[in-house]
């Protein structure tokens, strides 16, 4: 009998499991396209409003370029936006924005390995496939070429390298059809991965 009734216990317990991890869980509601747009057009129009000038530095504990990695950075949103809300003051700011700093990186550096410098090529690279104009990529490309022509893949140290830098060599392999960047890209993201950890 007591065998019994810890069985029935044992199975009373089981149910009791099964329903609480078997009871199906209140999906989640996905917001509509139209109200995600509606956001990202707020939270861009507050950027716009407040940095009108595209060319001022910024400052913190010292004072840096504006196409230093964090604004770069707000660039590729802005054309990630532009991309599925083709709004012409949106390509217009980013195109003043590369114009007043020449195309070029961070503090005239176009030979820097630097990512952090090197991220505002994205956006460059983007205006570039809308309006295909050599001086665009020039700098970005001689960067990215300057680091293609040495053995060198440790340069990608700390994790945000890999969201600012690797991109640049997939865009530059698909501009050129060229494998070679391709290559060394995942060499530097391999030994980021394995190497520095």
């Amino acid at each position: 009998m007591k065998n019994s009734i810890q069985d029935l216990g044992l199975v009373a317990l089981m149910a009791v499991l099964l329903g609480v991890f078997t009871v199906p869980g209140k999906a989640q509601v996905l917001p509509e396209k139209e109200s995600v747009l509606e956001k990202m057009r707020l939270a861009n129009a507050y950027f716009m409003k407040k940095w009108p000038d595209v060319g001022k530095t910024i400052i913190t504990n010292k004072e840096r370029a504006s196409n230093i990695w964090t604004r770069a950075v707000y660039y590729e949103g802005l054309m990630a936006l532009y991309g599925i809300d083709p709004q012409p003051e949106y390509y217009n700011y980013a195109e003043r924005w590369a114009d007043f700093h020449k195309w070029d990186l961070r503090d005239g550096d176009t030979y820097t390995r630097n990512a952090d410098n090197q991220c505002a090529g994205q956006t460059y690279i983007d205006l570039y496939l809308i309006d295909p104009q050599p001086e665009r990529i020039k700098y970005i490309k001689a960067s990215i070429d300057s680091m293609m022509n040495t053995s060198k893949i440790d340069d990608w140290s700390w994790i945000d390298a890999i969201q600012m830098g690797l991109p640049v060599f997939a865009q530059l392999g698909v501009i050129y059809k060229d494998e070679a960047y391709f290559e060394r890209m995942y060499e530097m993201y391999k030994f980021t991965k394995e190497e520095h950890g």
